[in-house]
């Protein structure tokens, strides 16, 4: 496989806000989940669990299909993922009990799966020789910027409109058939396919040239992964069940901030020395958890804010850097290889979601959240200890 090199500045606009609308979708129920354990009856103590399934699911898209567009070529495997977003939003719009929700989820998460990699590998593609490190830094802001506008988007629907669990949906389809149409008009960028050679699961490997790179990434991206995670898991019960905010508006808002301050970080890389860009955001994101445990403690949404801003901070950061500079050395098998980062983060994203969930069914969800932020802090503490030896690590 060899990508085609012919720089195109329309296609590379065009497949920006594909990415974007298709990660909109994928964080549309997350300020809705306090309405759905009002309407349908759905315990608190399972929304970590319906979240940890689309979890799940991006690492089974990302397996399945991380390959697959290095051989089969980007657009058919992109349009697949578009699919999928819209079968998504259809299950979550007719949707009136309790397991459309997980059904929806998980196909959501495919749907990230699926764009996550090959979206992220076709823009650096697009973007030309020279620019694949500027390129991974757009892709990840695209993404960002889909995830954080998603929850801000449904949010202001429900808090203004009649139907709330409906209306995000229906506006969200409609996205997605404008995204397709405006994917028919962006370049291909593999030149060779072969969709019979993609059609398994993948083997998750690194080339030996990158890992001295990959690792240390990879281990930060994790990190900013399970803090992300946590406050996910936690804000939208907690906000809900537990300070029994009725609005919609505030979780929405609250988790538009961890997204939009990890774009602002992902920006920042740039100003920061390439030794220390690490150190920086692990450094953040324990700060962060610690405010965000600090915020359940004393049952304050303002300081919620404050730990969306660092941490979205140190995420930025950390994904950004990472993901540029792995880019910056992979030639063949982008894909693959990026698919693999991204595993690694979702199987980081996951755990403390899922632990928060059955640690909550045993005790309550404040005693929950406050024992993860403590060991996810502990954890990201001893990977800034690591990062932040006077050695070079990239």
């Amino acid at each position: 496989m060899q990508p085609l090199r012919r720089p195109e500045n329309a296609s590379f606009v065009l497949a920006a806000g594909v990415f974007i609308v298709t990660m909109i979708g994928t964080t549309l129920p997350t300020p809705l989940y306090p309405i759905y354990e009002r309407d349908l009856h759905v315990a608190p103590v399972l929304i970590p669990i319906i979240f940890a399934t689309y979890a799940v699911a991006v690492i089974a898209g990302l397996l399945f299909f991380g390959h697959l567009s290095d051989n089969a070529g980007r657009k058919p495997v992109l349009f697949i993922g578009l699919a999928l977003s819209a079968l998504s939003a259809i299950i979550f719009l007719v949707a009136h009990t309790i397991w459309p929700l997980f059904v929806g989820r998980f196909i959501s998460g495919l749907s990230a799966g699926v764009f996550t990699g090959t979206a992220t590998a076709t823009l650096v593609e697009l973007a030309g020789p020279g620019k694949q490190r500027p390129a991974a830094m757009i892709a990840v802001a695209a993404n960002t910027l889909g995830l954080g506008c998603g929850t801000l988007f449904s949010g202001a629907l429900a808090a203004t409109l009649r139907d709330p669990l409906r209306i995000p949906y229906a506006a969200d389809i409609v996205l997605v058939v404008l995204a397709a149409i405006a994917m028919a008009f962006v370049r291909e960028t593999v030149e060779t396919r072969n969709a019979k050679r993609g059609l398994r699961i993948q083997k998750l490997s690194v080339p030996p040239e990158i890992r001295s790179v990959f690792v240390p990434a990879a281990i930060a991206g994790m990190s900013a992964f399970a803090v992300s995670g946590l406050f996910s898991a936690i804000v939208p019960s907690f906000l809900g069940s537990v300070l029994h905010v009725a609005t919609p508006a505030l979780p929405g808002i609250m988790v538009f901030f961890l997204f939009a301050f990890t774009g602002i970080g992902q920006l920042a890389v740039g100003r920061i020395a390439r030794e220390h860009a690490l150190a920086a955001a692990c450094a953040l994101l324990v700060v962060g958890t610690i405010v965000l445990g600090i915020s359940v403690a004393l049952r304050s949404w303002p300081a919620m804010l404050v730990a969306a801003v660092i941490e979205g901070l140190g995420q930025g950061i950390a994904m950004g850097f990472g993901l540029a500079q792995i880019n910056a050395r992979i030639h063949e098998r982008r894909g693959e290889v990026s698919s693999t980062y991204f595993v690694a983060l979702y199987v980081a994203l996951a755990i403390p979601v899922i632990g928060v969930g059955f640690l909550a069914r045993a005790t309550s969800l404040v005693t929950a959240s406050l024992a993860f932020c403590a060991i996810v802090a502990l954890v990201v503490a001893a990977v800034l200890a690591t990062v932040a030896r006077p050695r070079r690590l990239l």
